[in-house]
């Protein structure tokens, strides 16, 4: 029981680990679709937490070069799985929104509060600003990618049209190229790049867990987050209607919480315990991840599932995105940052929340 105890204490988390066994029993026994929808979403993030510690023990293992590419590759594991089975069911505006969601999580949210609690507790933390701006010119590059297929469609025909599916397959295809070239870059730079911050990757202390046992966590884990991925996208039209909200609210501002929540407390403690350079870099690699590797990946998988995802967001999703990037590369080009800063980009954040809250449905 005191081991139990003490484990508990260092692993917070693993008390969530409660939702997947009452997602099942809800699951079986037709509860509310409410009670589903909340025990399926809290059980994914012990599940997502432990999927981040199997990947940086498995990284020990298999050495700094090997170790960055997996954590470029799993980062954002949890949510990819949530973002396919949405594609599944056909709810692609849920995807898009999910993908906005994450690239504004990651720099107003996460950011905002690193920024702050670090503030709070060290004064004025400084990180390199040559490193912040180059990242500053990635997030502004990556907006611009993302606009050119949105703007350019209006022109070209409707979503479904054979020509914008093209673009975006062609825009995507480019992306991914961008992003392993990136990867690439990181690697012979030899210390954590912007796509590949170095997360404890090649601690000098052995990991807790074997290769054998962070692998079989990894795919125990994989396996829990996508049958959880099924039960919580299967509960999300019943939960739009009974409370009223909608569908892209759901989207852009729950799923990346629940599928990154791990990885953001992560980002907030290194910053509280004054590594803001480490903070950043995890905050912006994410958002980099999510817009140049998993929005592209999954516009390919879309297209093999028979429901073509495209990469044409609606004007608010445009707006949010580019007030995002904006005053995220504004407050750290300096190199930088107090809690008065973190303050700014939690209000945006909140504000966006609200605007998004009260939309009606959009698609």
């Amino acid at each position: 029981m005191t081991k139990f105890v003490t484990y508990l204490k260092g692993h917070p988390l693993a008390l969530l680990l409660l939702g997947v066994p009452l997602a099942i029993f809800g699951e079986m026994l037709h509860w509310n679709p409410l009670w589903i929808f909340a025990f399926s979403a809290v059980g994914v993030i012990p599940l997502a937490a432990y999927i981040g510690e199997s990947t940086e023990s498995l990284a020990y293992y298999t050495g700094p070069q090997l170790g960055g590419l997996l954590n470029a590759t799993l980062g954002n594991a949890a949510e990819l799985i949530i973002t396919i089975v949405a594609i599944q069911a056909g709810l692609l505006e849920l995807v898009k929104a999910s993908i906005t969601g994450s690239i504004l999580g990651n720099l107003l949210l996460v950011l905002g509060m690193s920024m702050l609690l670090g503030g709070m507790k060290n004064g004025v933390q400084k990180f390199n600003r040559q490193q912040a701006s180059n990242n500053a010119v990635l997030l502004v590059l990556t907006v611009l990618i993302l606009l050119i297929p949105s703007l350019f469609s209006h022109y070209i025909g409707p979503d479904t049209d054979v020509k914008v599916e093209a673009l975006s397959l062609g825009v995507a295809g480019i992306m991914i190229i961008l992003y392993l070239l990136g990867l690439f870059f990181s690697f012979k730079a030899s210390a954590g790049g912007p796509l590949t911050p170095e997360i404890d990757t090649h601690p000098h202390h052995k990991p807790a867990w074997s290769w054998k046992f962070a692998l079989f966590i990894l795919g125990l884990s994989t396996v829990g987050v996508a049958w959880l991925s099924e039960v919580l996208v299967g509960s999300i039209e019943p939960v739009v209607e009974a409370l009223g909200i909608s569908e892209f609210f759901i989207g852009i501002i729950f799923i990346p919480l629940i599928g990154n929540i791990a990885e953001h407390l992560v980002a907030v403690q290194v910053a509280v315990r004054n590594k803001m350079a480490l903070s950043v870099e995890i905050a912006v690699a994410s958002s980099l991840q999510i817009a140049l590797f998993v929005a592209p990946v999954l516009v390919f998988i879309s297209l093999w599932m028979g429901h073509p995802l495209t990469l044409v967001f609606n004007q608010f999703e445009l707006v949010a995105l580019a007030a995002g990037v904006m005053i995220a590369a504004m407050v750290s080009t300096d190199g930088e940052s107090n809690w008065l800063e973190g303050v700014e980009l939690l209000a945006i954040y909140i504000i966006l929340a609200l605007a998004f809250f009260l939309l009606p449905a959009v698609g």
